[in-house]
């Protein structure tokens, strides 16, 4: 049984790493892993010679060069939807602790400590006006981006009678399929944030994204509205949002990344990078990242990948060996890998193959053991990034 070196970046929640089995050997100081498991640390994969795939406790790979990694036939792997109900869990209540004044009402409750016992009711009527609010209750909200997260605000708006429409530049019909049919799925940008009070991103960080939130889109909201970036930093021009705040056409800014031009701002609400801080995240994502991880590893099972299309087979019982492999999306690709395996006299079980436009990912069964020299007959192709030899029998 081959035994599989996964190197831990971060603190991977103990109920993930408990699920790999004796064939792994885990360890936050491997040198030279074949697996990285991370939540928010940087990777750099030319760093690692050795690797075969990195899986990232999260939805965001903006830490991890995953254009490097698909050159070199390198598979990475995040958890969508692992940490959506931490997140929604979480803007929810800041959007009413805004609308409702709550922070300022607890800071005045508080500073009744220091009046008379006999003072505190008198008190509390007198000044309670002040932090009237208003409820979200009828009112317009705008969901820009539908993943998981997307999906799962925009139908809790529902649920809580606003009006809801949501914009995604490319939606994953899996993901569509679950809103309530209630959402407006608009198909601009501008239709789905131009009425809306409250606007909330729930992007990954591209370079498409970076810095979307301008003053451009601005410009697409109405004045007096609530922009909410519980995403990532980048995704928000923060210059342009700040202007926006100073002249008072947005009236309020509630984001996850504190930074030193928000944090002092009367009119900005931020939380410690807390979206996806809930025991309960941590341990969904940690046990999908290994699970994906540990089925690649073992099996060249592909799910939830950002860079290779989604594959999965399952061996019989009398296959011997699983060859893998990892070619450009160019034509020919299937029969040229055949040819060169019918030349050896092997016979080909299972040919199992799935394309996402870039990369030809193909898992191949054989019931015999490998003869040697074939697979390097089949990297001499110059379409070919990587294959891999995985012994089961």
């Amino acid at each position: 049984m081959a035994v599989f070196r996964i190197k831990t970046m971060n603190t991977i929640a103990r109920e993930g790493l408990s699920l790999l089995g004796d064939n792994f050997h885990v360890s936050a100081d491997e040198q030279a892993p074949q697996g990285i498991l991370v939540r928010s640390a940087k990777v750099d994969v030319d760093d690692y010679p050795t690797l075969l795939a990195v899986s990232r406790a999260g939805a965001g790979v903006n830490t991890i060069t995953v254009d490097k990694a698909t050159e070199r036939g390198i598979c990475v792997f995040n958890t969508p939807g692992a940490n959506a109900n931490a997140v929604v869990d979480l803007v929810f209540p800041m959007i009413g602790v805004w609308m409702r004044h709550i922070y300022q009402g607890i800071e005045f409750c508080r500073s009744l400590a220091d009046i008379e016992p006999d003072k505190v009711d008198g008190e509390v009527e007198r000044r309670k006006a002040a932090f009237r609010g208003v409820e979200i209750a009828g009112k317009n909200l705008g969901v820009v981006g539908l993943g998981q997260i997307g999906v799962r605000l925009a139908n809790g708006g529902i649920h809580r009678h606003m009006k809801v429409k949501g914009f995604d530049p490319t939606p994953g019909l899996e993901n569509i399929h679950q809103l309530l049919p209630e959402v407006t799925i608009t198909r601009t940008l501008k239709a789905a944030i131009g009425d809306a009070d409250i606007v909330s991103l729930h992007l990954p960080l591209t370079p498409g994204t970076r810095h979307l939130v301008d003053a451009e889109f601005i410009g697409k909201m109405k004045k007096g509205a609530i922009l909410i970036n519980y995403a990532r930093g980048p995704i928000v021009d923060e210059q342009a949002v700040i202007k926006a705040l100073n002249s008072d056409y947005l009236a309020g800014y509630i984001t996850d990344f504190p930074t030193a031009a928000n944090i002092g701002h009367a009119k900005v609400l931020t939380t410690p990078h807390l979206g996806a801080s809930t025991s309960e995240s941590e341990e969904h994502c940690a046990c999908m990242a290994v699970g994906e991880l540990s089925s690649y590893l073992e099996y060249g099972n592909v799910a939830n990948s950002v860079n290779f299309p989604n594959i999965e087979s399952t061996p019989s019982a009398k296959v011997h060996s699983r060859l893998i492999v990892i070619n450009r999306d160019v034509p020919g690709m299937i029969a040229f890998a055949t040819n060169v395996i019918s030349g050896y006299g092997m016979n080909i079980a299972s040919y199992l193959n799935e394309s996402n436009g870039r990369i030809g990912y193909n898992i191949i069964d054989v019931e015999a053991e490998v003869p040697e020299g074939m697979l390097e007959d089949i990297e001499k192709n110059s379409d070919v990034i990587r294959t891999r030899l995985i012994r089961l029998a």
